[in-house]
């Protein structure tokens, strides 16, 4: 059977409380090194240690576990890797405590508030928990990403670095397209066909794409057109007489958001509103966002 790694983003749901010292908020002042450093410790004194494909919940990680069901049916040896702001690039039976970080810039939990220093932590994370770049998961594997808008955006450097290694990746979602690299954006017109909803479609779409897939190959001309055709028959822009919302219930709405889907940006928040069936004008969206933010 083809070898086929598997990248997905961790999710912020646990199946367990998740005690003080283990959320990134506890975490004094400091520098990118020194909160790292830090971080680390606390998580070599954690207790209660889960197998990470025991420890998240919630839609995506469903979706995951039928992702890879779905590989296996295909033909494919899949093996899971977990993309955690908390714990750097992990596979998926790996054992650790619950634990709240996020690259959100403006959540509470957050590893960092810029781009930059989000980016830093990723990188003295691996160093510190000593885990893989995503450019050693190819070799005699193919890679599937699946990832969110912001974890592709800190994960940028490794994402280009494993497009130059030749080896046959696919990424779903993301922030933009990769030279090197087959992408398949994230297409909310689709979950009229794939069901479910934005948290989950990457891991649906994944699904699509690997059910499609002929040759034993993660990629090849004849799963290209298969899944083009498919597309375009299925495809449904999504119409609906929203329902107004006050300021008071926007601003509600964004705060939860923010919450159950980190690193997401305010044009995507603003999609998933409307996708909901809720009316608010762009313009009205970004200046609530924005008040939203600057009261937390």
């Amino acid at each position: 059977m083809k070898q086929l790694s598997v990248v997905v983003t961790c999710t912020e749901r646990k199946i367990a409380a998740v005690s003080p010292e283990l959320q990134v908020r506890a975490l004094p002042p400091g520098t990118v090194d020194h909160r790292v450093g830090m971080w680390h410790e606390r998580l070599g004194l954690g207790t209660s240690a889960v197998p990470l494909m025991n420890l998240y919940q919630g839609e995506h990680w469903v979706q995951t576990r039928l992702l890879l069901e779905t590989a296996r049916a295909a033909g494919f040896s899949p093996r899971l890797w977990v993309a955690s702001a908390g714990l750097g690039l992990q596979p998926a039976s790996a054992s650790f405590p619950a634990y709240a970080a996020t690259f959100s810039p403006r959540h509470h939990d957050t590893v960092a508030p810029t781009g930059v220093d989000r980016r830093l932590w990723w990188k003295a994370l691996g160093r510190r928990m000593g885990t893989p770049r995503l450019a050693d998961l190819g070799g005699r594997r193919s890679v599937l990403l699946v990832l969110s808008e912001g974890y592709a955006n800190v994960l940028e450097g490794e994402v280009r670095e494993l497009a130059g290694t030749g080896d046959e990746v696919v990424l779903v979602g993301g922030a933009g397209d990769v030279e090197g690299i087959h992408r398949i954006r994230a297409d909310g017109s689709l979950r009229s066909a794939l069901g479910g909803t934005m948290t989950g479609l990457n891991a649906r779409m994944a699904s699509a794409w690997l059910s499609r897939c002929a040759d034993g190959r993660l990629i090849s001309p004849t799963t290209k057109g298969v899944w083009t055709r498919w597309v375009n028959r299925v495809r449904i822009e999504e119409r609906h007489n929203r329902v107004p919302m006050t300021d008071a219930q926007v601003k509600s709405y964004i705060g939860k958001a923010v919450l159950d889907h980190p690193g997401s940006s305010r044009t995507r928040l603003h999609r998933m509103l409307r996708d909901s069936g809720k009316a608010c004008e762009q313009k009205r969206f970004a200046q609530l966002f924005a008040e939203m933010m600057g009261e937390q």
